[in-house]
């Protein structure tokens, strides 16, 4: 609970307007970094998107224990799988209630009506609700869930089967992941009937431990604890508030003053005096993520009719040579990163720890360039995220120190950034040059990144680089499709050597994550994932 001292602020604030005076409620305010594009989990890959909504609003029917990554019951309480591994029956948790809201009151209770809303609409171009809001959905796609999802059938009221069409090994793991969201069939058909399909994005309603009550973008996001959740013991918070703070250093301030009293993405430069703030605690773990450089392959970039230098394999070669990542670890993650080779993080099984980096090497580079009959100040484009990430702690500082190299051996980077939101939406069309991303594991199975991030059927996803290797996709599929994990593991590596060889990326570094609060904040779990969720979390005095 807030000391009634903070109350003042927050109310000359707008954060907790209309919140009753008389009683000091719980209340929890989260200095978060920058706006969500919306709240359709389904519709989105960031964590920005799924903290606002995901972790917030929705349950899924599968679910990662908090602070995790073993798979527990969410929607569903068990779930049976066929002796040919083709076959997923989910039992459903009976007795579960939808948000009730100013906008929508839920006449029954969760069923199985609401998983296959959830996922046809994934599905099914020609689903009503689907024609009335056309919208994609990148996660589902990426790792190809809508080729592979062949029948979904209602067995009763409270069960539901999956049937595919390949085994899928990590079809539990994914559906635990935030796009897997369960969405109320019943809100959907209101709002279809109202014309306003569109307002599932805005207007969220879910299972889930709080209750949305209200956006601002870049301002806040205000939620309610939800007091018909179907685990109450983890709704111990009156109000949740996202404090939208894109500067980190102003982050910093706001929790020392008790503005807010958890925030994440700590510049490396902040630790010290954060460290010895005796109010604030600092817990951290090594981050199971990795900051790169995708280039897009695409010849010529949509938007452009220049040829593309980074189409061809010796340029790609030399740029990646060119970058001083040594440098790069030293100036942007200062003590808080450790280099990266390979296209996963070495923390996940199947990881190849035989593929080496080739060496930094700009004389080398500038002879490839060279022989590759590109001109000496040939320019490119180096997209810049505009905000931090657990992978990148200060992307604008990255791509400058980039930009310098790559100067070295003749090629003029132009730096490149927009909104986040509009960063994604632009890269996924593939209007990029080369571009800073990364990733933070979301289930943790290999696929997850050899698929989800380099394979064939995420080229208009997150595969940024839109780089697509018959080879390299042939073996990703045969591991997705193997139970073996020993064999899945010999072929996700000799798919390493494929794309370390290719170069469709440049791996730079895997952080370590820092998650400042204040020492009155209890049982907050740091996510493996890089999501941050408040179920279960409590604030003392």
């Amino acid at each position: 609970m807030l000391k009634h001292a903070v109350l003042p602020y927050l109310l000359g604030a707008g954060l907790l307007a209309g919140a009753p005076l008389a009683h000091a409620a719980s209340n929890l305010v989260f200095c978060s970094e920058g706006s969500p594009a919306g709240f359709d989990p389904g519709q989105y890959t960031t964590s920005t998107d799924f903290d606002a909504s995901a972790e917030t609003v929705f349950n899924r029917l599968s679910q990662f224990e908090r602070g995790g990554t073993a798979v527990i019951p969410g929607l569903a309480t068990r779930w049976d799988i066929s002796d040919d591994g083709l076959s997923y029956t989910f039992h459903l948790r009976e007795g579960v209630q939808f948000h009730s809201t100013d906008y929508f009151k839920p006449s029954r209770p969760f069923n199985a009506d609401d998983v296959l809303f959830t996922f046809n609409r994934m599905l099914d171009r020609n689903l009503p609700f689907r024609k009335a809001y056309p919208t994609e959905f990148p996660y589902f796609t990426d790792m190809g869930m809508d080729k592979n999802i062949v029948k979904l059938e209602k067995l009763d009221e409270h069960t539901v089967r999956f049937t595919l069409a390949s085994v899928d090994a990590a079809f539990i793991q994914n559906m635990a992941m935030s796009f897997a969201s369960i969405q109320s069939a019943e809100y959907a058909e209101q709002l279809l009937k109202q014309g306003k399909p569109a307002d599932i994005n805005q207007k969220p309603i879910g299972t889930g431990p709080f209750v949305f009550a209200k956006y601002q973008k870049d301002a806040q996001i205000r939620f309610k604890g939800n007091k018909t959740y179907w685990q109450p013991q983890d709704v111990k918070i009156d109000n949740l508030i996202f404090a939208i703070t894109t500067d980190p250093s102003v982050r910093m301030q706001k929790l020392k003053k008790n503005e807010c009293q958890i925030t994440l993405f700590p510049r490396p430069a902040d630790l010290k005096s954060l460290e010895a703030d005796p109010n604030l605690n600092l817990p951290h773990q090594a981050g199971f993520n990795l900051g790169y450089i995708a280039y897009n392959v695409t010849d010529p970039i949509k938007g452009t009719t220049a040829p593309n230098p980074m189409a061809q394999l010796k340029v790609r070669q030399a740029l990646d040579m060119a970058v001083n990542k040594q440098q790069i670890i030293d100036a942007v993650y200062q003590g808080a990163g450790q280099l990266a080779v390979n296209a996963m993080p070495p923390t996940q099984w199947s990881y190849d720890d035989t593929i080496k980096d080739v060496p930094y090497d700009p004389a080398k580079a500038k002879a490839l360039v060279h022989e590759a009959g590109v001109r000496e100040g040939t320019e490119i484009t180096l997209w810049a995220m505009p905000v931090q990430r657990p992978y990148n702690p200060n992307a604008r500082l990255m791509a400058e120190m980039i930009q310098a190299d790559w100067a070295k051996i003749g090629i003029k980077a132009s730096i490149v950034s927009y909104e986040w939101g509009e960063y994604m939406k632009r890269a996924k069309a593939g209007e990029n040059g080369a571009m800073l991303i990364g990733w933070s594991g979301d289930n943790g199975d290999p696929d997850n990144w050899l698929g989800t991030l380099y394979g064939c059927d995420a080229v208009n996803g997150n595969n940024f680089s839109k780089w697509c290797d018959p080879a390299y996709d042939a073996l990703i599929k045969q591991a997705k499709a193997t139970p073996d994990q020993a064999r899945r593991t010999e072929l996700y590596k000799q798919a390493q050597h494929i794309i370390k060889a290719q170069v469709p990326i440049t791996p730079i570094a895997h952080s370590t994550v820092y998650q400042p609060m204040r020492k009155t904040v209890q049982d907050f779990k740091i996510s493996p994932f890089g999501l941050n969720a408040f179920y279960g979390v409590s604030v003392s005095q």
